[in-house]
């Protein structure tokens, strides 16, 4: 198996914040070094701090907890504990994705509670403006940090996430995004984050699934006709095989493109794993997880793909595949991340040949160092013969993760044999990943003293 890599020559692309995460563990009092030693570029806030975002974190009903009160009062908001988490992801040099809207519901069918329309869209509207203000402008004694990104709702063709009507959720969007942007014409909001595109590569997905896609061109049909702004259109997609996103994101690529949506961001930011196995949930911390979620990255660089964000970071959540718990200490899995983000630093992508059935690869370079990610997701191994053009040093140094390796350094050959279910690193010049340590600053969290 031959692989080539010219250091020397550049492909045009930038390499793009495809490891986001959606959540993290809660420590409110200091940042969290993994993330920064990891880069996470963005952190979704969906489903934060548990069932019904733990009363307290992120959700709409719990930052302005009665719909009567007066919204224009800062009294009524409840911000202190989104204040404390908000504030452990930016010092960690996270971007916040922030999710205005609910977390799921799902034990809707004994009882929801907040999955019903809100009773007025434009006082809802109006409580989302007053968030933003908090968050980005020191509004009730709040923050600046700059959100950029807004998204209204989550999977509102899910029954656990919305109870109204198809109509009724686009006429919320509608009216929300519209005052939104005239509040705040300089940040991106978008939605819905739609549960995603199956039947383009499953076509017996089964009706539900098949509704997705009704769901979705109704809502660009819509707001086309409505001249409503729409600054990323945010999707899902849970995978066993990573090639089924080839498909399904130039699909909605395509379906935004010719409604005019052409400068719409497609943003994939609800993603993970599933093996299918009994097992999925330990599954998706292994090594064989984190080969499929390095070739996932990779993947997603060749695809109309803009941002990405892995389901989830919170280390109880079964969904979590980045830490171990109770112990939170990190899997083989965070380490593709850290392993993704040592070519995310160097941001332009080089050039690479891959005989057929090798392993995926990715190179980058920024002129002065550079790196090549490999993932082997089979069950054998891959005899390679590496053919490195013009690299910024003669020997780099490589970092495995496998069963027996959980991101360590080994010894480089020209002839590397890339062991079954494993990802390797490789790097060249002075800024090595492994060698990356970042501390926890002294900062002040909501009023308390992080140190």
């Amino acid at each position: 198996m031959k692989i080539t890599i010219d250091f020397s020559k550049r492909t045009g692309k930038t390499i793009r914040p495809l490891h986001g995460i959606n959540n993290s563990p809660i420590r409110l009092t200091s940042p969290i070094p993994e993330y920064a030693e990891a880069g996470i570029p963005f952190v979704r806030l969906h489903d934060t701090g548990g069932a019904y975002g733990g009363h307290v974190y992120v959700d709409v009903p719990n930052l302005f907890p009665d719909f009567n009160a007066d919204e224009n009062d800062p009294k009524n908001y409840c911000f202190e504990f989104t204040d404390a988490y908000l504030t452990q992801l930016t010092a960690s040099g996270c971007q916040i994705f922030y999710r205005l809207g609910i977390t799921i519901e799902n034990n809707y069918r004994i009882r929801a509670f907040r999955t019903a329309p809100p009773a007025d869209f434009g006082k809802w509207a109006r409580i989302c403006e007053h968030i933003i203000r908090h968050y980005n402008e020191g509004w009730a004694n709040g923050l600046h940090l700059e959100i950029q990104y807004w998204e209204i709702w989550n999977e509102p063709e899910n029954p656990p996430m919305w109870s109204g009507t198809r109509e009724q959720f686009y006429e919320l969007y509608k009216v929300t995004a519209l005052h939104l942007k005239k509040c705040f014409p300089e940040i991106k909001i978008g939605g819905y984050a739609s549960c995603g595109f199956y039947e383009v590569t499953t076509p017996d997905c089964g009706e539900f699934y098949k509704s997705f896609i009704p769901w979705c061109t109704g809502f660009l049909d819509y707001m086309k006709a409505n001249k409503v702004p729409l600054d990323f259109f945010s999707w899902h997609r849970y995978i066993e095989v990573p090639d089924v996103l080839i498909k399904e994101s130039q699909f909605i690529r395509d379906e935004l493109d010719k409604r005019g949506f052409d400068k719409t961001e497609s943003i994939y930011n609800e993603w993970n794993y599933l093996s299918g196995s009994p097992s999925q949930w330990d599954d998706m911390k292994e090594a064989p997880a984190a080969a499929i979620v390095t070739r996932t990255f990779i993947l997603l660089q060749g695809l109309s793909v803009d941002k990405a964000m892995y389901y989830d970071g919170m280390p109880p959540r079964k969904y979590c595949g980045i830490f171990y718990y109770p112990s939170e200490r990190t899997t083989p899995v965070y380490y593709a991340f850290k392993a993704f983000n040592a070519l995310y630093k160097l941001k332009e992508e080089v050039p690479v040949s891959v005989e057929e059935n090798g392993p995926a690869v990715l190179a980058a370079s920024d002129g002065n160092s550079a790196a090549a990610l490999f993932a082997n997701t089979s069950g054998v191994s891959s005899w390679t013969t590496l053919e490195l053009k013009n690299a910024p040093e003669e020997t780099p140094e490589a970092w495995l993760i496998d069963w027996k390796h959980c991101f360590e350094r080994v010894p480089y050959k020209p002839n590397m044999v890339i062991p079954p279910h494993s990802v390797l690193l490789l790097e060249y010049g002075k800024n090595h990943t492994g060698k990356t340590v970042k501390g926890s600053e002294k900062i002040k969290f909501a009023g308390l003293d992080g140190n």
